[in-house]
């Protein structure tokens, strides 16, 4: 199997580092400047699954390299649409796309130019990053990537994933409901970066106040309510669930959305928040403190 990773950025750098730590074919699709840090420091994963130092493949966009079997995308929502540019010359029909982006809207983006037939499933939970020397630094005990075909079908090529990945350091799992999968994080997500970027405070602070956990279960409420309209499988006991998660989470515990907001860098909030108002306000759904969220965050885009 011939994969392309878009990027060697902290997450598509991680799992594409992986699977060629295990002997996958594997090449990068990067800019000039990260091709060049490649060819003189290597691939680095400093991570506490273990450290190692690799010899990548890459390209830059529009050299010639043939179709790829697979091409696992990471990039961030608003870097999206220059990504699929980038690599559109290296799909044919057999090609299938594994997107890990957070949120649901890409999927609209991405069938739109490349048709259902080619758009897996996909996601993934780790805490990872890009230092300044460009190593990627990997800190979470999780570093889950979870796949599958959005049908719930069981098909070779999945199944070829699924035997790429078998063997390496990652924790992986094939689907059978990739699309509820999908939703749940969604709905985490979302709920998480918008609280702890609302508060500009880690989520033990917010939830210890009883007004903090009033306005968590609000925005949870408020988000499912959304979500089930736009066809989001949620049981009963949705916002329930979500809670007994938020409350497992570590004192200290940021988002990172939170942390690129203190990092002075873009975020997400159209793709993930702006999404679901566009939803709220179609339907006529009364949402307030998902839209102080999102006001919160266009007001700080203005300010970059």
């Amino acid at each position: 199997m011939r994969i392309l990773v878009v990027g060697a950025g902290a997450v598509g750098g991680y799992f594409g580092g992986r699977l060629l730590e295990k002997g996958e074919d594997v090449t990068f699709l990067v800019r000039e400047g990260r091709k060049k840090q490649l060819a003189e420091t290597g691939l680095v994963l400093e991570s506490v699954h273990g450290n190692v130092t690799l010899t990548p493949k890459t390209i830059l966009s529009g050299e010639e390299a043939g179709p790829f079997d697979l091409i696992l995308l990471s990039t961030k929502a608003y870097h999206l649409k220059g990504a699929i540019e980038s690599f559109q010359e290296y799909v044919s029909e057999k090609t299938a796309i594994l997107p890990l982006l957070n949120g649901i809207s890409h999927y609209h983006q991405l069938i739109a130019e490349f048709g259902e037939e080619r758009v897996l499933g996909g996601l993934c939970f780790i805490e990872t990053t890009l230092d300044q020397e460009g190593r990627i630094i990997q800190t979470s005990a999780k570093h889950d990537l979870v796949f599958g075909e959005r049908s719930g079908e069981r098909t070779e090529r999945v199944l070829t994933i699924e035997d790429a990945f078998s063997g390496t350091k990652v924790g992986y799992r094939l689907s059978d409901d990739v699309c509820r999968d999908l939703w749940n994080k969604y709905l985490f997500i979302s709920t998480m970066s918008g609280i702890t970027t609302l508060m500009r405070a880690p989520i033990g602070p917010i939830r210890e106040q009883s007004t903090g956990r009033a306005v968590i279960t609000k925005l949870l409420e408020e988000i499912v309510f959304v979500m089930k309209h736009a066809g989001a499988p949620f049981s009963d006991d949705a916002v329930a669930q979500q809670l007994n998660q938020i409350d497992s989470l570590g004192y200290s515990m940021k988002s990172s959305m939170q942390r690129d907001m203190e990092k002075l860098s873009q975020v997400e909030a159209d793709h993930l928040h702006g999404y679901l108002l566009d939803i709220a306000n179609k339907e006529k759904i009364l949402v307030p403190v998902l839209e102080a969220v999102y006001t919160n965050l266009k007001v700080y885009e203005t300010s970059l």
